[in-house]
């Protein structure tokens, strides 16, 4: 494999465009939107755009900017960041622009053949579904960067890039278009919201895989991540995901990497598109083991995506409205088992340990387990409620919610075992995503029936009592079934004794809020619930001795489960004394190992679990 790279990449990345047409557009007959974006002050986080709009006419056009991205399930308002909207016709008079909705403006053109749109947008909001301008580089999406016209008749969408000073190189997975650098021509606006930009002077690593291009495109390395070692893993996993589904679904894929999450302040993550992923992460990432592992875990998902979701999708998942919430009950499908296979497929690949792969899938199934609302919420209805549940998480929403992601995973992981190990290892959770992707990867989407349809014909099992449970209830799932078929077993914790008593424990999350230890999160059926303690409590003293903000875990020591103490708490700047009995600190039960004592046959299930291509 080899792995080149340039920090100037104007000209790689104009190389790398080339060939990327899309033939069908030619046979497009609507006359394009023709966009330009400009950065003349990148230093004040704005996005100058001028739009080029056909009216076909028209006394009057409707225009509209998506309230939400795909693969982001919130309503976010884009349009809350456009600013001086104006509009003229094509010899430069001034038109009426009257904003109609909260995303839609209408613009009366005089019958004009086309009309000149001219906006700002401000983008200052790190985040991988969001636009961020600063003076070293652009990150722009599609949906929070433009506006399109609102009848949804399909047309191309034309995009020429004016980058700011300094900035020599664009990248995105649109197709480029003729007549130089930083110009791109998307089919249709989904094409469009589904390919976010970056422009500045990345690094650039490129690999191919089964004669198809891609590459990871670094924003702000600053010599400290080291792009060569993660390309030449990337390749790895992109490898192991063809050879999962044996082939690739796309002529060319980037990994749009912006290096600049900070702890406590940005966050980093990752958003599938169709043909590329939108990365955000520290610098820092490569340098230690953890961190970096959770890099290529991410990466690794976010490809996933490129078969579950954008190709292999939900019926509600397209075409999209993005003026309003488009509800699914299949999320936990969607994140789920691509949760489960983004590090899943980094192990496969050879990049983490057998202990490492267990350890993760230990954390996702003890979260589960200590989420009280697993037993509130079943994950269909998660998946629903994203909207208004997911990505506004609150204080109580442990007790009375639980995560797709998290019981999605889970749920993937017991059905992978229950069909290796009734199948004798013939079959498997792979067949069935390849199944459900040759028949549901065209024009049309599953629906919770017919995907169980396709994993009961793949699997030759009868699933309807394991989806009432797993999916559609709330029963404690069972993981007897799936240890025994892969020869794990759950590590027995430590128990406690007269002469090794269990640590005290109250059942409280807090921080140290300058100097304050403020209490952040108060699960159900623990002593602090039952003792009346409130999120956002500061606990001053226990028995009224002071407590410091870094001091908690240690002061608890000096307690045995049974004890009963007094909190010395202030509650919106009033004094007040909770009694409280120290429960005693739940033990990790949930801690996946080696059964010593497995048969043959489970063992080479395990084994074939864990190998690529299995």
């Amino acid at each position: 494999m080899q792995v080149m790279v340039a920090r100037f990449a104007g000209v790689l990345a104009a190389v790398f465009m080339i060939g990327n047409a899309v033939p069908a557009m030619a046979q497009t007959t609507a006359d394009p939107i023709r966009y330009t974006l400009r950065f003349p002050e990148p230093h004040t986080h704005y996005v100058e755009v001028t739009a080029v709009v056909p009216t076909g006419g028209r006394p009057a056009v409707e225009l509209m900017m998506a309230v939400w991205t795909p693969g982001s399930y919130l309503v976010r308002e884009y349009s809350r960041h456009v600013e001086s909207v104006t509009a003229a016709n094509p010899a430069g008079g001034a038109l009426a622009v009257e904003k109609t909705d909260k995303n839609r403006w209408r613009v009366t053109t005089g019958g004009a053949p086309s009309v000149t749109l001219r906006y700002r947008v401000y983008a200052r909001e790190m985040s991988v579904r969001t636009n961020w301008v600063e003076t070293d580089f652009a990150m722009l999406n599609g949906a929070p960067t433009f506006i399109t016209l609102a009848d949804a008749a399909p047309r191309p969408h034309e995009v020429v890039i004016e980058p700011a000073r300094g900035w020599r190189t664009s990248m995105t997975a649109l197709p480029e278009m003729a007549g130089g650098p930083h110009r791109y021509r998307a089919p249709d606006y989904d094409t469009l919201v589904d390919s976010p930009i970056v422009i500045g002077t990345p690094a650039v690593y490129e690999f191919t895989v089964d004669n198809k291009r891609h590459a990871l495109v670094n924003i702000g390395e600053a010599g400290v991540f080291d792009g060569a070692r993660a390309a030449k893993d990337l390749e790895t996993i992109v490898r192991e995901h063809r050879r999962m589904w044996g082939s690739l679904p796309y002529d060319r894929y980037l990994f749009l990497n912006v290096l600049a999450a900070v702890p406590g302040q940005i966050s980093g993550g990752g958003l599938e598109h169709r043909n590329s992923s939108m990365l955000i992460a520290s610098r820092w990432a490569t340098r230690a083991r953890q961190s970096y592992l959770a890099w290529l875990e991410v990466a690794s998902h976010e490809l996933f995506h490129a078969w579950n979701i954008k190709r292999l999708r939900p019926v509600e998942l397209g075409p999209f409205s993005y003026d309003d919430e488009n509800f699914t009950r299949s999320l936990w499908i969607v994140e789920g088992f691509t949760d489960y296979y983004g590090e899943l497929l980094v192990h496969r690949a050879g990049l983490s340990s057998q202990a490492e792969y267990l350890d993760a899938l230990s954390n996702k199934i003890e979260e589960l387990q200590t989420t009280p609302g697993r037993l509130v919420q079943p994950v269909e209805l998660a998946s629903f409620d994203a909207w208004i549940k997911f990505y506004r998480p609150d204080e109580n929403s442990p007790n009375a919610s639980v995560s797709y992601y998290t019981k999605g995973s889970v749920i993937a992981f017991l059905l992978d075992a229950r069909i290796r190990r009734t199948s004798g290892g013939a079959r498997s959770l792979d067949d069935v995503m390849r199944a459900a992707y040759q028949k549901f990867s065209g024009g049309r989407g599953y629906t919770p029936d017919e995907f169980r349809a396709v994993a009961e014909q793949t699997s030759g099992l009868d699933l309807r009592s394991f989806w009432t449970e797993a999916v559609e209830g709330t029963s404690e799932l069972d993981h007897a079934e799936a240890l025994a078929a892969l020869g794990l077993r759950f590590r027995a914790p430590a128990a406690s004794s007269p002469d090794r008593p269990g640590r005290a424990w109250l059942g409280m999350s807090t921080r140290n809020d300058a100097g304050r230890l403020v209490v952040t999160d108060v699960q159900r059926e623990t002593p602090a619930y039952a003792a009346g303690v409130d999120v956002d409590d500061e606990i001053i003293a226990i028995d009224d001795v002071r407590v410091r903000a870094d001091q908690l875990a240690q002061r608890l020591e000096v307690y045995k489960p049974g004890d009963r103490v007094t909190l010395l708490m202030a509650r919106r700047d009033q004094l007040l004394r909770l009694p409280i009995t120290c429960g005693e600190e739940p033990p990790r039960r949930w801690r996946l190992e080696i059964d010593p004592a497995a048969a043959e046959a489970p063992q080479q299930q395990r084994a074939r679990w864990l190998q690529p291509g299995t």
